[in-house]
């Protein structure tokens, strides 16, 4: 049975808000986290940095397992159970990371939070599901705006709250997610009709069986490497900004979270303003160039110029990287059938996760060495180097890749 235009209203209420509480959630811990791993951990900036990337690994980790689970269970089962399981569990989560006594707890916290915040397979697949191929660029640029939108919230309140004290966001973001389930529950119908579901496959449900499948479908792997790519530059936002910030800035929980904030309205405006003129007029690959491109440069001036004056302005500047994700996942969607978008969004989601694996392996340690008693120079700048160098790579990438075709043009 088709979802009705007001289940279609209110199922994209829901997408977004899911979107929207996972960013704010994700965002809303950022500015304290720092100063609270030297808090439980007694540890001083540059060894908290490294312990901070670990963590930021060990819930990226989770993500890679289970994206492609959480995918191919709404394949099998429909979109809303496992929407509204997942947001139950993070709810739960936030709880139990507040009272975290010590850094053990916040492994295990990031851990869970790793698995039930794999939600954003089934919610894009679950707006895969109500809009047509050519206009998911545009839909796809919702969850962008989102998650933008979630990035003013959550590190303006984040950094606000962390004044008070260095566990209150954890509390803020349980409340959210239990008023988002309570919505869920009363509004949201399920998107994929009984008919267009799939038997659950287990060699399917695991990120390296989402591989062999995606590499049937043509120029999703050329695809997955330029995402992956970009994936790892743009981890050094939530992997090393707040400890870049005060090593090179040294600012205050409260300025950290308002950066943030910036950064998040600056992208919001890209996602919900340009993102659609741009792609009507230049369609998803070349609208993805502009915005390596623009990331590229942007992370080599923060490297370089140690002003904060200029490390606000490039925030806004390098907003233009919202162009990315949406148009090369719009490009990866269009390759997949209508029966199999929850397993090609749990595809992506792994790619991300992968990104966010080896994002602060490689970034965080790089930060604290520059930034420890040991380094031959004082250079918090050097992750955003390594950042820059990753997304030029995705757009040659994308530039001498000319098999990459835009499938359908967004309206």
């Amino acid at each position: 049975m088709a979802v009705s235009e007001r289940g279609r209203g209110n199922a994209t209420i829901f997408i977004v808000a899911t979107i929207l509480i996972d960013a704010i959630g994700f965002g809303i811990i950022i500015p304290v986290l720092p100063r609270l791993v030297m808090e439980v951990g007694r540890l001083d900036l540059a060894e908290a940095t490294r312990m901070g990337g670990w963590i930021a690994t060990a819930y990226a980790l989770m993500q890679f397992l289970c994206g492609p689970l959480a995918g191919n269970l709404g394949d099998r089962f429909g979109r809303r159970p496992v929407l509204l399981l997942a947001l139950a569990g993070l709810g739960i989560d936030y709880v139990l990371m507040g009272f975290a006594p010590t850094l053990a707890w916040l492994f295990a916290g990031r851990l869970i939070a790793g698995v039930f915040g794999a939600s954003f397979s089934p919610a894009t697949a679950a707006l895969a599901d109500i809009t047509a191929p050519e206009d998911r660029a545009k839909r796809f640029g919702l969850v962008g705006a989102a998650f933008g939108l979630g990035f003013i919230i959550g590190p303006a309140v984040g950094g606000l709250l962390g004044e008070f004290g260095h566990r209150v966001p954890f509390y803020a973001a349980a409340i959210l997610c239990a008023i988002n389930l309570l919505f869920g529950l009363l509004f949201f119908p399920e998107t994929l009709p009984p008919e267009r579901r799939r038997p659950f496959s287990l060699s399917r449900a695991n990120p390296i069986g989402a591989l062999l499948s995606a590499r049937k479908l043509k120029g999703v792997l050329g695809l997955a490497g330029i995402l992956l790519l970009w994936n790892i530059a743009s981890m050094v936002y939530p992997a090393t900004w707040a400890f870049f910030s005060i090593a090179q800035y040294g600012w205050s929980n409260q300025m950290i979270g308002l950066s943030l904030a910036l950064a998040g309205g600056s992208m919001l405006v890209v996602q919900g303003a340009v993102l659609g003129r741009v792609v009507r007029k230049l369609r998803e690959r070349r609208t993805a160039m502009i915005g390596t491109a623009v990331a590229a440069a942007g992370y080599l001036g923060y490297a370089l110029v140690p002003h904060a004056w200029f490390g606000l302005t490039m925030i806004v500047v390098t907003a233009l990287q919202a162009l990315i994700q949406p148009s090369l996942t719009a490009l990866m969607s269009q390759r997949a059938p209508a029966d199999a978008q929850g397993e090609m969004q749990g595809f992506i989601g792994s790619l991300n996760a992968i990104g966010a694996i080896a994002g602060p392996l490689l970034l965080n340690p790089t930060l604290s060495y520059f930034t420890g008693p040991n380094a031959p120079v004082h250079f918090p700048g050097a992750a955003f180097v390594i950042a820059s160098a990753f997304a030029f790579a995705a757009f040659l990438s994308l530039a001498l890749t000319r098999r990459i075709r835009d499938v359908g043009a967004a309206a």
